[in-house]
């Protein structure tokens, strides 16, 4: 397992004599940057993405799992009452510590009503397997862009559209203007008038024209690769013209960092955390997306401890939902905080998942006022024990239950005593009863 290189990991994913090339599976530091044009071939012997995608393409959406794997370094995002899980990484089945990148040909979709998984198998120009992309989810398309495959780092650009009943199916965005982004990992977005903000990550050096500052991690130069190290940029993509731009921002920028975390509230877009050089920050900055300037928060000494590798989502118009994370002294924290917006208050969160650690995972808001996190790791991903990836759901009621939601779980609860008039019920409602139902009888309850 290697040294800890950037924000995060850089695990060896498969270690072969000292005289050939080592992979890592996460955004790491080591390793030249070749991006997906290089030739396919180069890492066959890690990752052969056709012999994947040959093997789940010849079974149907209903493969042999109906749970994801576990994993950790994956996305994650919410379209109505679905969150839908692509990438990462876990751990071999053989022994010892070799990891492997899941597979880029399928996705997951978790319906948080009823609790359900299903994969489905997508098509077209699928992104590589990776580990530390950034995704968010307008208007039922997602949008993914960086991360790290076997080849290095990327600056690529995929959209996957989700509200279809056909097969889902990638397309590769080659020709957006403007200037792009670096080859990048382990960034932030923030979502703001149907144009996406990307901020900071971990890559390779910029090759001249981008605002804002690049600082190396000199011990990314260890295999005789490019080197690589944080940055503080700003890249902002058009949804409507899909321009590239950088806006000129005001005020204190923060530092560069990676594996930091996003949120968006109105105009306003948060970033908490994240590792610079050798420290894992607590500080909390915000940006106004239509004026962009920079206004610096304080952090009380009682507040959440510096981290990366955290979850940080709006749960409503004024409050943002803190969980997990990785600390400077290498502790992989269970901690949850609710800070609140118009007051700059953080108020330490009592939840029941206090003995369930996670970095590296993925959090997403539900309809229903509930914050499901699938996956990361429980345990020190530096460390020379083998990961701790998980595969679980764990799941933060951070708002009241709605009177909706009181009212259908009493329907079910007295199903039979009202099964005649259950064709009395709204439509919609009875849409979203009826799989719930079916769950509750599968389950013989």
């Amino acid at each position: 397992m290697a040294e800890e290189m950037d924000e995060d990991p850089a695990y060896q994913v498969v270690q072969e004599d000292e005289e050939n090339e080592e992979e890592e599976v996460d955004g790491g530091e080591e390793e030249e940057e070749v991006d997906g044009d290089e030739e396919e071939n180069v890492f066959d012997w890690v990752v052969d993405e056709e012999l994947l995608d040959h093997e789940l393409s010849s079974g149907n959406d209903s493969f042999e799992m109906d749970t994801p794997a576990e994993r950790s370094g994956h996305i994650a995002v919410m379209d109505g009452s679905n969150m839908y899980v692509w990438g990462g990484y876990k751990n071999t089945q053989t022994t010892g510590f070799l990891d492997f990148y899941l597979p880029r040909n399928e996705i997951w979709i978790y319906n948080t009503e009823i609790r359900r998984w299903k994969k489905r198998v997508t098509e077209g120009d699928m992104p590589p397997s990776m580990s530390g992309s950034c995704a968010v989810c307008v208007e039922g398309v997602l949008y993914l862009f960086g991360g790290h495959h076997a080849r290095g780092n990327t600056d690529r650009f995929y959209r996957l559209p989700l509200r279809t009943t056909e097969v889902l199916c990638w397309e590769n965005m080659r020709n957006l203007k403007g200037l792009a982004p670096t080859c990048k990992d382990k960034l932030g977005c923030w979502v703001h008038q149907n144009r996406l903000a990307f901020f900071g990550g971990y890559g390779y050096v910029a090759q001249g024209g981008h605002l804002g500052t690049f600082e190396y991690d000199e011990s990314s130069f260890w295999a005789n690769g490019a080197g690589r190290g944080w940055n503080n940029h700003i890249h902002v993509l058009d949804l409507d013209t899909f321009t590239w731009s950088q806006p000129i921002t005001k005020g204190n920028p923060p530092s560069p960092r990676a594996a930091h975390a996003c949120a968006t509230v109105g105009n306003r877009g948060f970033v908490f955390g994240g590792r610079y050089r050798e420290h894992r920050l607590n500080d909390l900055y915000y940006i106004n997306l239509d004026t962009w300037e920079w206004t610096e928060m304080s952090v009380p000494q009682q507040g959440p401890v510096g981290r990366s590798w955290h979850s940080f989502i709006p749960v409503s118009p004024d409050h943002i939902f803190l969980y997990g994370g990785f600390t400077t002294d290498k502790q992989t924290l269970s901690d949850a905080w609710l800070y609140c917006v118009s007051t700059n208050e953080w108020k330490s969160y009592k939840h029941s998942n206090t003995e369930s650690p996670r970095l590296w995972h993925t959090a997403c808001y539900g309809p229903d006022g509930e914050v499901f996190v699938f996956g990361g790791c429980a345990n020190n991903l530096l460390s020379h024990q083998q990961a701790a990836h998980s595969n679980e759901v764990l799941i933060f009621s951070v708002q009241p239950k709605s009177l909706v939601r009181f009212c259908m779980e009493a329907v079910l609860q007295y199903r039979e005593q009202l099964a005649g008039s259950w064709n009395l019920l709204p439509k919609h409602l009875l849409h979203r009863l009826m799989p719930r139902l079916g769950v509750i009888n599968t389950l013989g309850s």
